[in-house]
Order: structure tokens, then sequence, then C-alpha cells
């Protein structure tokens, strides 16, 4: 697998984009869908990653540095196709490095809190997260839990 960094200009990566979003409609109420749009995640303080076998899309993965000490994790996506693979943990683990790299003392994200999301709270509890109040501009939210691990 090859995770790199994209400039959100594929097809296929804008598929998975418009596929994640669409996931997220469907299993969330509008007011506590954080997830963000091709705009959102072409930010300056976000760095999106892909990830790649081939020409094959797996996944995909983003962080964005909320101060020089603190990032969060955004737009973690396993490509239907490729589901149970290991390809969530593997962007995980790249991002959490990249995150040691930047010398961020923590790093957190938001993701729901009902059934359809508990594979994802397994995976960043497997990863050291443990469950937090809301950070940055984030409030309190029946349909959000908030995760953050120090570094």
């Amino acid at each position: 697998m090859e995770i790199r960094v994209d400039d959100l200009t594929g097809d296929k990566v804008k598929a998975l984009i418009m596929e994640h979003l669409s996931g997220m409609f469907e299993n969330s109420p509008p007011e506590s869908v954080h997830a963000l749009n091709l705009q959102g995640l072409k930010k300056s303080e976000i760095t999106f990653w892909s990830a790649w076998e081939q020409d094959e899309l797996l996944g995909c993965g983003a962080l964005k540095e909320l101060d020089g000490t603190h990032g969060e994790i955004k737009s973690m996506r396993t490509s239907s196709l490729h589901l149970r693979k290991g390809v969530a943990s593997q962007i995980l683990e790249h991002i959490i490095a990249v995150a040691e790299q930047r010398h961020y003392k923590r790093l957190s994200l938001e993701t729901g809190s009902m059934e359809s999301f508990k594979a994802a709270r397994n995976l960043y509890e497997r990863s050291g997260f443990h469950y937090c109040s809301p950070f940055a501009d984030y409030i309190e939210d029946p349909y959000s839990v908030f995760m953050t691990k120090e570094l």
C-alpha cells in the first residue's frame, strides 16, 4: 500500500469523499455532520492523504493543524471495496507518525456515537485514543464522541 499526499483532484478521490459525506449524512442529522467537503479539505491547515494499491484507491485520511501542538484527524474513510483489510489502521498509523514528526503533543478527533461508527471507535481505542470532552470549536452533541491521544 502506498500512502501519498493528495491534491483532491482525481476522480476516484472525489468519489470517495462523496461516498464519505453521503455516509455521514445517512447516519447523522445534518447539524451533527462535521465531515469536510472537497473545498474544506483543501484548506492550508489540512494535509490529505490517499492510500493506493497500483491504480486502486483503498482509502483516505487527513490531518488538520489546530495549533502548533495539537492536530485533528479528519476524513478517515476506507473504500467500501476494501473494508476489513487493515487500510484504516495503516492510514491512522501514518497520520500519527506525521503528527509526531510535526512535534504535536496531542491528536484528537470527532466521530459518531451511533452503532454504525463502532468499528471506527474500536480502531481509535486500539490505537491509544481515549474519550474526552469536546475540543476546538466542537460542542457536546449526542451524535458525537470525542477522542484524544497524547503523543
